[in-house]
Formats: C-alpha cells, structure tokens, sequence
C-alpha cells in the first residue's frame, strides 16, 4: 500500500501535466466520475458534512489494523462520499484516494500538502474553499475519535 505522502505525490503529478485550470477542473469531474457508488442508507444528516455550500456526504468505518506495530497499532479508516456538484465530487474522490485505506493515526498526522501544491484552494470560490476545510476536519475527527477510544 502506499503511503499518504505516495499518494499525494502522484497526484501533484497528475495536475502538473496540466497548465490551464480548465484542464485541471475537467481532471477533477473525472475523478469524481470515479466514486464508487455511496450507499442510499448512508445518505443521512449524520453523514451530511456542516459548512459546504453543496451537499457533501462522507462515511466512515474502521476495521482492525492488520500489521499493527509499537508506533501505530490503530485501526484502519475506509471513507465512502458523494456530494451533488460535480466538481465537488472530484475534491471528495481527491480527499478519500489520499486519506482512506490508512490507520487513524496516520491520517491525523498527515501534511496534506497536496491541496496547496495543486493551487486547489487558490482556484475555488470562499465558500468552496471553506467546504474542503470542512471535509478534512470531519474526516480527520472521525480517525481521531477512533485513535481516543
């Protein structure tokens, strides 16, 4: 499995072949094209991410660690999400590609760097902006309430 840090590498890549941000938008609704269908049940309030301007749904769950070692026995997060905008949907398909299939302690720890490598933020409205900030801190709440159990 790759690390975090792989991921996020691959896909500064990835966006760097690109120079016009209209190419980079189209490689985003591409990836969230992607997603894996999210499932209807999971489609609920609870699972509604507070402070996007779009619907963005996320889950969670964790499995146990299955190389558990003296650092980072913390079980592993798998995120499944949605939202309704297009574009939105690629952010979220960006976000569960670096953060999900690692433990808990890892996606706390993690520099997401990637976002700002990309210029991602730069080229979002306020509002959008402030939904992928919303997205990373519910998704890093959920691996840090695993790891406080």
């Amino acid at each position: 499995m790759k690390t975090i840090n792989e991921i996020q590498d691959e896909i500064i890549e990835e966006f760097s072949a690109f120079d016009d941000w209209m190419d980079r938008y189209q490689l985003l609704i591409e990836y969230g094209t992607g997603l894996e269908p999210f499932p209807e049940e999971e489609r609920t309030d609870n699972n509604l991410i507070d402070g996007c301007q779009s619907k963005v749904w996320f889950s969670c769950h964790q499995t146990p660690n299955p190389a558990p070692t003296e650092v980072d026995s913390s079980p592993i997060i798998t995120y499944q999400g949605d939202s309704d905008a297009i574009l939105v949907k690629g952010i979220v398909a960006l976000l569960i590609r670096v953060l999900s299939g690692h433990s808990a302690t890892e996606i706390v720890n993690s520099d997401l760097y990637f976002i700002d490598e990309i210029q991602l933020r730069e080229h979002l409205s306020p509002t959008r902006t402030n939904g992928v900030n919303a997205m990373l801190r519910d998704m890093r709440l959920f691996a840090l309430a695993v790891i406080q159990k």
